[in-house]
């Protein structure tokens, strides 16, 4: 064997010696690490695994563990309440998991801030996602379905309009049962304005960024006398510290469309249910007969002629809608911002239905004193513009004459507006006609659309300044102070033309003009203490003062014959009828202290007490101020030792609550207790003397209200 060959076999030799460590070192890398929550805490028991493989491991209690992986392997880290962490295995990796937005995350319950998973009464905590959901007009549109116990119904199915909200069903048979709405700190009257009927229409649902619903009456009694239905609340989106300025837009187009119709008789079907009936078998009996000649129509040639109209499909349509929504946010160091804008179109399937809304938000959120002041401002704008329909269409479609026109070519049909209306009097095939549709027949539904025009505008500015201040030297009190406002004004006018089916050959104009405006102040001191790790102390006290306001002005019809109209809301005597306005004003004022005291035991055991003392001047003086405690418990099952690594239970609490919630919202006025005299109006004058103007006594309860 020659020197060459030696060395060459020495060589493979080293080689595969040299093959056996690494062989074994890929099979057994081992990966030392340490999971800990965003705060440095260590996080005990997390489960580490190998994705794609059955390797995994449980940190210990100082949230330390070892694995042994292939090289390049990735490593997740799972935990009750916090995301999901994923990280290559490179030696010794530490590892921060993020808590999870429904057990940890600070929440909004009123007056504060508690975690989820650490709350007694029954309250459920959510944020909207990025799923394409389709037009959502409204802050109702985002929580329907998503919310257990909480039903969205929509009250029309109009346009922009209002839903029935309710919490665990109705509380009440004669008095208001929507839940207490409250937008960052501000509690809503619930009450909409023309051409805005939905009060919840004021925030765009692009910038909230989450709601809170109480629902039982532990956790709603802080409210007191609001609470009775549930609270809402809202919070909406801010901008963030030392980030890049970030320009977003998201929009959408809809298409709504009926999908199913009422199964009504056509044309032929009404003609053919007709003559069975009265067994005009014979076609020259029948062509006689008065019942050919009320069916069908006569055209300005004078001939019979049958139409087949299918009125439902005549009053709906194919509606478009869109959405467009831009925003601008960011952070120069400690002044975080945003602001947006929004537009949104929604038509209705109803013809002549349709909504229109204009938004603006900003937020600023500074810190001074080293973190220690919080500032908060936001406002926000809304204009809005409705097309309100007449809805009296749906139902005169299921009824009308499939055999008549939409629209009457005679000359005489001019009274109507070209449309077909049935006449008071006519002898059919006859030059007579008395120029009068008749009161007691179906009318054309698609001129009870389009010969009415009820347009509604309104427009509301909302915005609150909060103040949170860390006590310097003593940081576990805070101090927090939220001065809100809401001014709101909305208007309506309302036209029909003298064509109008049930005006006779009348037609009217009406208006309808509100505004309001909701001025609010609380303050609260909150002191909270970690004595030791089993003990956790959390106590707050408050003041809130609160006005509301609401005046509305409205004209009663002025009715005028059709030679005073030149155009849809143009009279040629705009005097021929005057105006009759009424003027109405009303307000009430809410003054409240509350307070609130929390304790944990070993982050197990939760306990927590809460009153508010609530003075409304919508009761009398003998009544005014009630008392609304409530008290609650909860227990952590899945804390405890023996279940605490069953992974079949991710999460188990045990509540107990009990709560006085009260309701002011009794639908009777802010002065029920009083005394009132309402003047008659026409129908109920007597002739006793001067022009005959009386006036009769309201219902009132002097004791209560």
């Amino acid at each position: 064997m020659n020197k060459k060959m030696l060395n060459s076999k020495l060589l493979s030799l080293m080689l595969a010696g040299a093959s056996l460590p690494l062989g074994a070192l890929a099979q057994g890398l081992t990966v030392s690490g340490h999971v800990q929550d965003t705060t440095g805490e260590s996080v005990a028991y997390a489960t580490v695994t190998v994705p794609g493989s059955k390797t995994m491991t449980l940190t210990d209690a100082n949230g330390n563990f070892k694995l042994n992986v292939k090289p390049g392997a990735t490593l997740r880290v799972t935990y009750i309440g916090y995301k999901t962490a994923t990280v290559k295995a490179d030696g010794t990796v530490v590892i921060t998991l993020e808590d999870n937005s429904m057990l940890n995350e600070a929440v909004v319950i009123g007056y504060g801030t508690a975690k989820k998973n650490d709350l007694t009464g029954s309250v459920t905590a959510i944020k909207p996602d990025d799923k394409n959901h389709g037009l959502q007009t409204s802050a109702q549109d985002m929580i329907q379905g998503k919310v257990a116990g909480v039903n969205v119904v929509s009250s029309s199915g109009a346009p922009g309009g209002a839903a029935t909200i309710r919490i665990r069903g109705g509380s009440s048979l004669n008095a208001k049962n929507d839940p207490l709405i409250v937008i960052d700190g501000l509690a809503l009257d619930n009450d909409g304005l023309e051409g805005s009927p939905n009060a919840l229409t004021l925030v765009n649902p692009n910038d909230i960024e989450s709601f809170t619903v109480l629902k039982d009456a532990s956790a709603t009694a802080i409210y007191g006398s609001r609470a009775s239905n549930g609270v809402i609340i809202i919070t909406t989106k801010k901008g963030r510290k030392n980030t890049r300025p970030h320009v977003s837009y998201n929009g959408n187009v809809s298409v709504s469309t009926n999908v199913k119709y009422l199964d009504v008789l056509n044309a032929q079907e009404f003609i053919d249910l007709i003559r069975r009936r009265t067994g005009l078998t014979d076609d020259a009996a029948w062509q006689a007969s008065e019942y050919y000649n009320s069916l069908g129509y006569w055209n300005a040639a004078g001939q019979h002629l049958f139409a087949d109209t299918d009125w439902q499909k005549e009053i709906y349509r194919t509606a478009v809608s869109t959405d467009h929504n831009i925003t601008l946010s960011g952070g120069i160091k400690n002044m975080p911002y945003r602001v947006s804008f929004g537009y949104t179109n929604q038509k209705g399937t109803l013809k002549t239905s349709d909504y229109s809304r204009y938004t603006g938000s900003f937020n600023l959120s500074p810190t001074f004193l080293h973190d220690h002041l919080s500032v908060n401002l936001n406002g926000k704008f809304m204009y809005s513009r409705s097309s309100y329909a007449n809805t009296d269409a749906i139902a005169q479609a299921l009824s009308m004459d499939p055999t008549k026109p939409i629209y009457d070519d005679r000359a005489e049909a001019k009274e109507y507006g070209g449309f077909w209306q049935w006449p008071a009097t006519a002898d059919f095939g006859d030059s007579e006609w008395t120029h009068t549709s008749n009161s007691q027949a179906i009318g054309n539904p698609v001129a009870t659309l389009l010969q009415q025009e009820n347009i509604g505008k309104s427009r509301s500015l909302q915005g609150n300044l909060e103040l949170d201040y860390k006590v310097h030297g003593f940081e576990d009190l805070r101090l927090h102070v939220n001065g809100g406002m809401e001014v709101a004004h909305g208007h309506s006018d309302k036209t029909c033309l003298p064509t109008d089916y049930g005006h006779l050959y009348y037609g009217s104009k009406g208006w309808n003009e509100a505004d309001k405006y909701n001025l609010s102040l609380n303050m609260y001191a909150q002191y909270a203490k970690n004595f030791t790790e089993a003990h956790h102390f959390d106590a707050m006290l408050g003041y809130e003062w609160q006005h509301f306001h609401r005046e509305s002005d409205f004209s009663y019809p002025v009715y005028y014959p059709s030679t005073h109209l030149t155009h849809p809301g143009e009279l040629t005597n705009p005097n021929y009828f005057a105006e009759k306005n009424s003027l109405f004003k009303t307000e009430y004022y809410l003054v409240s202290f509350f307070g609130r005291f929390n304790y944990s035991l070993l982050n197990r055991y939760l306990i927590t007490f809460t009153l508010r003392d609530d003075g409304s001047s919508r009761f009398s003086k003998d009544q005014r101020w009630g008392l609304f405690p409530a008290a609650a418990f909860a227990w952590k099952v899945k804390e405890e030792n023996f279940l605490k690594d069953v992974k079949a239970v991710t999460d188990l609490k045990l509540r107990l609550g009990w709560g006085v919630t009260g309701q002011q919202e009794h639908g009777y006025g802010d002065y029920v207790y009083m005394p009132n005299y309402s003047q008659n109006v026409a129908g109920a004058f007597y002739p006793i003397v001067g022009d005959g103007t009386t006036y009769r006594p309201e219902a009132y309860n002097a004791s209560s209200g």
